[in-house]
């Protein structure tokens, strides 16, 4: 697994714990079915059966693979609008090309981040580049989608290229975790992701037999998805695998174990950690959109049927998977 990794985990930062922190307790544990997106790739749905009440301000997250794929097999999403919230697309292992209306866009590689801004409106597309087509290979990420608050929700489209090399990387405080803080900041440390609803968002893996102590924002919800392996969460040590999230209660800290039997083929526990401040607003949610009203959902799929939430072609300044620039025209 890519993503971001280094080699000497001791030169980094390290996370200390406060023995006074109060732990969060664990509140619930569910296990994501699986199903398949866009045109056809796997995924598990990370937040079926959850209060949306305990989400805010998230509303679903994605796990996209693990999938190997032979030649000719890789799949993406057609061309689709979105308004009122936010995309964020992270990619463990394999490429992926986004582009949108507002000309933001490009490829994104191991341990990079695309995050749309949809605002007041936009249309965008998901694709493997033609060369993974063409060789197959393997493929995993995440895309998350972040409310915006009602005064956000008609902001102007924006798009930000995060590179896997401007993640901050942290430790824990024995060594055996290596934390990258995707946004948000955490223990001190900030993400290079700018976010319009205050949120944190890490990727961590834990070595077999080690423990996570996280300090989280009080004022923040806490969700912890697991992505591959075995652990257990909180102090109660309730176990988790892969494709579980677990909702904690308040408190000081998210506490996380590894089991110390871990698969061969995923000899760590890989965690998605997320969590913020909650909107606390009307949400309506209808495919591609979520607004406060039902009449603002249904207003979307009118402006989107006149035309109003963007034209392609867009011409798009971008970075390459080698971070150099490139234009783009898309039609």
């Amino acid at each position: 697994m890519p993503a971001v990794t280094i080699k000497d985990i001791t030169v980094l930062p390290r996370i200390i714990s406060d023995p006074t922190l109060r732990a969060r307790a664990v509140r619930s544990v569910t296990t994501a079915p699986q199903g398949y997106e866009g045109e056809g790739f796997p995924v598990r749905r990370a937040f079926a059966g959850i209060d949306m009440a305990q989400l805010d301000p998230f509303i679903m997250m994605d796990q996209m693979g693990e999938v190997e794929y032979a030649p000719g097999e890789p799949k993406g999403t057609p061309w689709h609008p979105h308004r009122g919230f936010e995309t964020v697309t992270y990619i463990i292992d394999g490429i992926f090309d986004h582009r949108d209306s507002n000309g933001g866009g490009g490829t994104i590689t191991n341990g990079d981040t695309q995050w749309m801004t949809a605002g007041a409106g936009i249309l965008h597309i998901e694709t493997p580049p033609e060369s993974l087509v063409m060789s197959g290979g393997l493929f995993h990420g995440f895309q998350l989608w972040v409310n915006l608050p009602a005064a956000k929700k008609w902001a102007a489209p924006a798009y930000q290229d995060l590179r896997a090399r401007d993640v901050a990387l942290l430790a824990s405080e024995d060594g055996g975790s290596l934390i990258r803080v995707i946004a948000g900041e955490l223990a001190g440390h900030q993400g290079p992701g700018s976010t319009q609803t205050p949120i944190t968002l890490v990727h961590a893996t834990v070595q077999a037999g080690a423990e996570l102590r996280l300090p989280w924002c009080k004022d923040y919800n806490a969700l912890v998805y697991v992505a591959s392996g075995f652990g257990y969460v909180g102090e109660e040590r309730r176990p988790v695998q892969t494709g579980q999230t677990t909702v904690f209660g308040d408190g000081d800290t998210i506490v996380v174990r590894a089991a110390d039997v871990q698969e061969s083929r995923s000899p760590e526990l890989d965690l998605f950690i997320l969590g913020g401040q909650p909107i606390k607003e009307p949400v309506a949610w209808m495919g591609p959109f979520v607004m406060n009203t039902r009449r603002e959902v249904l207003q979307a799929f009118e402006d989107f049927q006149k035309g109003l939430l963007g034209t392609i072609p867009a011409v798009h300044q971008s970075l390459d998977v080698h971070g150099a620039p490139k234009t783009v025209v898309e039609g």
